[in-house]
């Protein structure tokens, strides 16, 4: 403490001398030069004390209880920001046509019925033939999510098709009327994905590049060719079709994709495509992989 002459002394009432008051003194020295400054008030004091306890209750909250073990303590916790981004609304994918070779039964045969058709391989024919369409190996990823929530829609039914490297479609096109290869149906996973193993569909005349699907409640309402919740259209890239199209076997596309655009194509032409065009990775020798979210 600090007597009348401004002298310090100790409990006991003895005069500290200068040289030994130490730290106590520097501290109080201190505090009175800037409360004299005016400079170390109230506010910066509270928030210092806020400091050092938020910093304890960090401490606290990393250090393992000792009811638990130091495993348990560090097993991390989803965090809000990744719950949320998982339940993000998102843009509904546009509605479009099934085109001329749907092959559900809305335009002629129906191969939704036939035995086989549920499948994640849908490069070869089944049933009857087994010829195999050839072309550039490509994976096609489709998730599925309720466009309103984000959430995942697990157990959904997704049918498939798309042509061949010649631009034909099985069920359809001369000399492939009695194939059915490059068609399917799958059930989404938990995660709202269904994945084909296909090839690299061609660029036929007066169409960009692109495949086909259709969503349902299920897969037994699909195979019962029942209500469809989502009927659209897949686009692939511009940069990855130049890349396929170069390789044997796509030469008549190089001419076809010269000739049109997303912005002409008359599917895709009113927003360039922009909530379908397939994110892809992979390359030409290896095989792609096409990834599309598709909101419902």
């Amino acid at each position: 403490m600090r007597d009348d002459d401004s002298r310090w002394t100790d409990a006991n009432g003895q005069i500290i001398d200068e040289d030994h008051r130490g730290l106590v003194y520097d501290i109080r020295t201190l505090i009175d030069r800037r409360r004299a400054l005016g400079i170390f008030g109230g506010v910066a004091l509270t928030s210092l004390l806020a400091a050092c306890g938020a910093k304890s209750e960090a401490d606290a909250a990393a250090t393992p209880s000792s009811s638990g073990s130091a495993s348990e303590s560090a097993t991390p916790t989803p965090s809000a920001s990744a719950t949320a981004e998982a339940s993000v609304p998102l843009d509904e994918v546009p509605d479009e046509t099934g085109g001329p070779y749907p092959g559900d039964g809305s335009n002629g045969v129906n191969v939704l019925d036939d035995s086989g058709i549920v499948r994640s391989d849908i490069r070869s024919s089944f049933g009857s033939s087994t010829t195999r369409a050839q072309g550039v190996p490509l994976t096609i990823a489709l998730t599925v999510r309720d466009a309103a929530t984000g959430a995942a829609l697990a157990g959904r039914g997704v049918y498939l098709w798309h042509c061949d490297r010649e631009g034909r479609y099985s069920l359809y096109s001369q000399g492939v009327e009695n194939e059915n290869y490059l068609r399917g149906v799958q059930e989404t996973d938990a995660n709202g994905t269904v994945r084909f193993t296909s090839i690299y569909p061609a660029c036929y005349s007066g169409r960009w590049p692109h495949i086909h699907f259709e969503v349902y409640e299920d897969v037994a309402t699909a195979v019962a060719s029942g209500p469809i919740v989502k009927t659209s259209q897949l686009a692939l890239p511009d940069e990855t079709n130049a890349v396929v199209y170069a390789t044997s076997g796509y030469e008549q596309s190089v001419r076809n994709a010269a000739q049109i655009s997303l912005q002409s194509d008359n599917v895709f032409g009113d927003d360039g495509g922009i909530h379908q065009i397939a994110t892809m990775s992979g390359s030409a020798s290896s095989g792609y992989t096409a990834s599309l979210t598709i909101g419902v």
